[in-house]
């Protein structure tokens, strides 16, 4: 009798299992992971509420196509679009025309990417560095380990002696867009 009700109570387990997983009639899709979409890291995560990361203020500007190539072309997309925080200065398109003809177009070739990346590494600072809290003569060292100078004169700021001509905030760190390309020191 023991045996009976120890089969029958198993039995009636199985089919309320059963029954509980069987077709009720609707189903659910589920992804798997073979499903998920593929490729650009945290520069793919998108929305239309939160702040924009340093990369996208520079998508979003028309001022900034040709530094979105670059950073394209260097692969660094990805690494800014990363928490951060950084200090970016970004040229303009105005500031890339001052190079001497052929440059950009130098640059933006495979052969060329290490001397892209060290030029682009000379525009970005890791933290955020506050325009009201920067002091004439200031250094700042840049992710490619050199130095740029800061300026201040009758509420005016410089980097190098680039203008800075506008501040964007961004969820990663702060953009100042700058009207000339900073060239890093050459290296001895």
């Amino acid at each position: 009798m023991r045996i009976q009700k120890s089969f029958l109570a198993i039995a009636l387990s199985i089919s309320l299992i059963a029954a509980s997983c069987g077709g009720g009639g609707t189903t659910e899709k589920t992804s798997s992971v073979a499903e998920a979409p593929v490729g650009g890291g945290q520069s793919a995560v998108q929305d239309d509420v939160s702040q924009k990361d340093v990369v996208r203020v520079a998508v979003g500007s028309a001022a900034h196509t040709t530094l979105v190539t670059a950073l394209k072309t260097a692969e660094y997309v990805d690494v800014l679009s990363n928490a951060g925080p950084f200090t970016v200065f970004a040229p303009t398109n105005d500031a890339f025309n001052l190079l001497p003809a052929g440059t950009v177009e130098g640059l933006l070739k495979p052969e060329s990417k290490e001397a892209l990346r060290n030029i682009l590494e000379y525009h970005v600072a890791v933290g955020v560095y506050k325009l009201e809290n920067l002091k004439d003569g200031q250094t700042i060292n840049q992710v490619n380990l050199d130095n740029v100078t800061i300026g201040v004169k009758d509420g005016k700021y410089t980097v190098n002696g680039a203008n800075i001509v506008g501040t964007v905030p961004a969820s990663n760190g702060v953009v100042y867009v700058v009207d000339a390309v900073l060239l890093p020191p050459a290296k001895k």
